[in-house]
Protein backbone atom coordinates (compact mmCIF):
# COMPACT_ATOMS: atom_id res chain seq x y z
CA UNK A 1 0.00 0.00 0.00
CA UNK A 2 1.16 3.67 -0.98
CA UNK A 3 2.34 5.24 2.24
CA UNK A 4 0.05 7.73 3.99
CA UNK A 5 1.01 11.42 3.70
CA UNK A 6 -0.34 14.54 5.23
CA UNK A 7 -2.68 15.76 2.38
CA UNK A 8 -4.30 12.47 3.59
CA UNK A 9 -4.77 13.70 7.42
CA UNK A 10 -4.71 17.54 6.71
CA UNK A 11 -7.89 17.74 9.21
CA UNK A 12 -8.31 16.42 12.54
CA UNK A 13 -12.23 14.74 11.27
CA UNK A 14 -10.04 12.36 8.45
CA UNK A 15 -9.08 9.25 9.13
CA UNK A 16 -7.36 6.15 7.39
CA UNK A 17 -7.81 2.91 7.97
CA UNK A 18 -5.43 -0.34 6.70
CA UNK A 19 -7.98 -3.22 7.25
CA UNK A 20 -6.31 -6.37 7.26
CA UNK A 21 -8.77 -9.75 7.56
CA UNK A 22 -8.61 -13.58 6.70
CA UNK A 23 -10.28 -13.20 3.37
CA UNK A 24 -11.92 -10.66 1.11
CA UNK A 25 -15.36 -10.94 2.24
CA UNK A 26 -14.35 -10.06 5.34
CA UNK A 27 -12.50 -7.13 4.79
CA UNK A 28 -15.32 -6.00 2.41
CA UNK A 29 -18.20 -6.64 5.22
CA UNK A 30 -16.08 -4.60 7.38
CA UNK A 31 -15.80 -1.40 4.92
CA UNK A 32 -19.26 -1.41 4.29
CA UNK A 33 -19.72 -1.37 8.00
CA UNK A 34 -18.04 1.72 8.26
CA UNK A 35 -19.38 3.23 5.65
CA UNK A 36 -22.94 2.96 7.29
CA UNK A 37 -21.22 4.91 10.23
CA UNK A 38 -19.45 7.58 8.93
CA UNK A 39 -18.73 9.20 5.01
CA UNK A 40 -16.19 7.01 3.66
CA UNK A 41 -14.33 6.51 0.51
CA UNK A 42 -16.33 3.24 -0.23
CA UNK A 43 -15.64 -0.26 -0.82
CA UNK A 44 -12.39 -0.86 -2.23
CA UNK A 45 -10.18 -3.40 -3.93
CA UNK A 46 -8.67 -5.87 -1.54
CA UNK A 47 -5.45 -7.38 -2.18
CA UNK A 48 -2.78 -9.65 -1.03
CA UNK A 49 0.44 -8.76 -0.12
CA UNK A 50 3.35 -11.40 -1.28
CA UNK A 51 4.59 -13.07 1.72
CA UNK A 52 1.84 -11.56 4.32
CA UNK A 53 -0.82 -12.88 5.86
CA UNK A 54 -4.92 -12.17 4.86
CA UNK A 55 -6.29 -9.39 2.51
CA UNK A 56 -5.86 -5.97 2.66
CA UNK A 57 -7.75 -2.82 1.81
CA UNK A 58 -7.94 0.82 3.14
CA UNK A 59 -10.21 3.32 3.32
CA UNK A 60 -10.59 7.26 3.94
CA UNK A 61 -13.16 8.39 6.78
CA UNK A 62 -14.37 12.00 7.76
CA UNK A 63 -15.77 10.84 10.83
CA UNK A 64 -17.87 13.99 11.72
CA UNK A 65 -20.45 13.17 8.79
CA UNK A 66 -22.46 9.82 9.16
CA UNK A 67 -22.41 7.68 6.29
CA UNK A 68 -25.49 5.93 4.42
CA UNK A 69 -27.34 4.82 7.07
Amino acid sequence: MKPIDEQHIAETVLVVLDITGGDEETVRAVMAALEERWATSGISLAHRAPGAPGVRARVYADILHPGRQ
